[in-house]
């Protein structure tokens, strides 16, 4: 028996109509993921600058208290993890230095969300395109096998690839965007895992530059306790 009729019969009657509204699906998800990920950036931006300078000069003072709220205000993923870190501040520095980690795995997932799926399309729409177009060709060479009049058979067929490549256009057309936009975003989570590397090394250097004293850990003690009655 040979496998091959039933397969081509079955691409045959599927068409490529509906590829291509499968690649219009896609292509709608792709732009709301891109527009949904472009507002969580733009609204979880902070000036590091500001942030970095502002957490030191609370330790500095070692007003932890304000150390705190300052972190809290702030909806950036580098605010979260240190303050993860300073919540752990009377444990000292290794219980600091994992807290901050644990945190900051955590944001990541929160940052990478639905990135998967633009990495995924911007590997494989060009190759649903070509599937399209291929289901296309099969159709416009049935066509030609099946007409008698040549004149009429190369215009059906010519007519017939044109539409095909359609597919194949489109499959470009989502490809190109979701790969530009999946590298911004990358390049945006490697910014925010740099800046929350910096902003914990103002809170380990702190630890580092004083002595684990009874009065560093009754400060620290003090201050979560104010900051939990606030709570």
């Amino acid at each position: 028996m040979n496998p091959i009729a039933p397969i081509q019969h079955s691409l045959l009657a599927l068409g490529a109509a509906p590829i291509l509204w499968l690649m219009l699906v896609l292509s709608a998800a792709s732009v709301a993921i891109m527009f949904e990920r472009a507002l969580f950036f733009h609204r979880t931006r902070v000036d590091i600058e500001e942030l970095f300078s502002a957490l030191g000069r609370c330790l500095r003072s070692h007003d932890i208290q304000a150390a705190h709220e300052l972190l809290e205000t702030s909806c950036s993923a580098e605010a979260a993890v240190v303050s993860v870190g300073l919540a752990e501040l009377h444990r000292g520095s290794n219980a600091v230095r994992e807290a901050m980690a644990g945190a900051a795995l955590l944001q990541r997932q929160r940052l990478e969300r639905h990135l998967h799926y633009l990495g995924t399309l911007a590997n494989n729409a060009p190759f649903i395109g070509l599937f399209g177009t291929v289901i296309g060709i099969m159709l416009a060479f049935d066509q030609l096998s099946l007409s008698r009049a040549q004149g009429s058979a190369s215009a059906a067929v010519m007519a017939s690839i044109a539409e095909a490549l359609v597919t194949t256009a489109i499959g470009i057309g989502i490809a190109v965007p979701a790969v530009v936009a999946f590298n911004v975003f990358q390049k945006r989570i490697q910014v925010v895992h740099d800046q929350t590397a910096a902003l914990g090394h103002v809170l380990l250097g702190f630890l580092a530059g004083e002595r684990p004293t009874d009065s560093l850990l009754s400060v620290a003690t003090a201050a979560l306790a104010r900051h939990g009655q606030d709570a």
